[in-house]
C-alpha cells in the first residue's frame, strides 16, 4: 500500500485566518494545499483567485496546487503559477487544445495534472498521460465542499490505478471529493498518491490525528 500524501483544502478553512489555519494544517503533517478554483461557469459556485494563492505562498513553503474547475483555465494559469501555483491541474471536459494547456503549464515551471469528473470516461486520458504529472480523480460532482463521496467511483479509480501502472507508472493518483477517514483505507488500497481532504481536515477538532487517520497511521 503506498504512503498517501494528503492535500487539505483551503475551500474549507476560516479564510478569514488564513495564514493561521495553514500554519495549523503544515504542523499537523500537510503534505501540500489544494486550492478548489472555482468560476460560477463550469461550476455553480465561486470561490477565490491568484490573490488568495499569493496570499497563501506568503505564509507557506508547502506546494500549492490550483485545481481550476473554470471554463476558460487558459486564461488563469499564468496568473495562478505567478502567485506560487507549484501544480495546476485543469479538467479534461473544458478544454480543447489539452496539449498545448497542458503543455504551457509545464513552461511556466508548474507541474501539470488533468481533472476528471465522476461520469467523464478514463478514454478521455488516453492521449494526454504522457503530457502530466498527475490525475485528479473527482469523487463528487464538483462546485461545493463537504459533499458526500460517490461510492460508484469506486471501480473507476480500480481501472485508473490498472491504466497508471500499465501505461504511465510516473504518474500520481489523487481523489478530491468526500475523502474522509473512513474511506480513506480503501482508496489508499486502490494505489492512490494523494488524498485531498477539506472537512476532514478542518472541521477537526485535532487536525493532526485527522490527518494522521487519513494516512492510516497509528495514533
Amino acid at each position: 500500500m503506498r504512503r498517501a500524501r494528503i492535500a487539505p483544502s483551503l475551500l474549507s478553512c476560516d479564510l478569514s485566518r488564513l495564514r493561521e489555519e495553514i500554519a495549523s494544517v503544515e504542523a499537523a503533517g500537510a503534505d501540500l494545499l489544494h486550492l478548489d478554483v472555482m468560476d460560477g461557469v463550469f461550476v455553480p459556485n465561486l470561490t477565490f483567485g491568484p490573490v488568495l494563492c499569493a496570499a497563501a505562498r506568503r505564509v507557506t513553503g508547502l506546494p500549492i496546487e490550483a485545481h481550476l474547475m473554470v471554463a476558460d483555465a487558459d486564461s488563469l494559469i499564468e496568473p495562478f503559477v505567478r502567485a506560487g501555483a507549484t501544480h495546476v491541474s485543469v479538467h479534461v471536459e473544458a478544454l480543447i487544445h489539452l496539449h498545448r494547456t497542458l503543455d504551457r503549464i509545464r513552461e511556466l515551471g508548474a507541474s501539470p495534472g488533468i481533472a476528471v469528473n465522476p461520469t467523464t470516461s478514463l478514454a478521455t486520458l488516453d492521449e494526454v498521460l504522457p503530457h502530466v504529472d498527475f490525475v485528479l480523480a473527482m469523487t463528487v460532482d464538483p462546485g461545493f465542499g463537504g459533499q458526500r463521496f460517490i461510492a460508484a467511483t469506486r471501480d473507476k479509480l480500480a481501472r485508473l490505478a490498472a491504466l497508471r501502472d500499465e501505461r504511465a507508472p510516473h504518474l500520481q493518483l489523487a481523489v478530491d471529493g468526500g475523502v474522509d477517514a473512513d474511506n480513506a483505507s480503501g482508496l489508499r488500497s486502490l494505489g492512490i498518491d494523494v488524498l485531498v481532504a477539506g472537512t476532514a481536515v478542518f472541521a477537526a477538532a485535532d487536525r493532526l490525528q485527522a490527518i494522521r487517520a487519513l494516512r492510516g497511521e497509528e495514533s
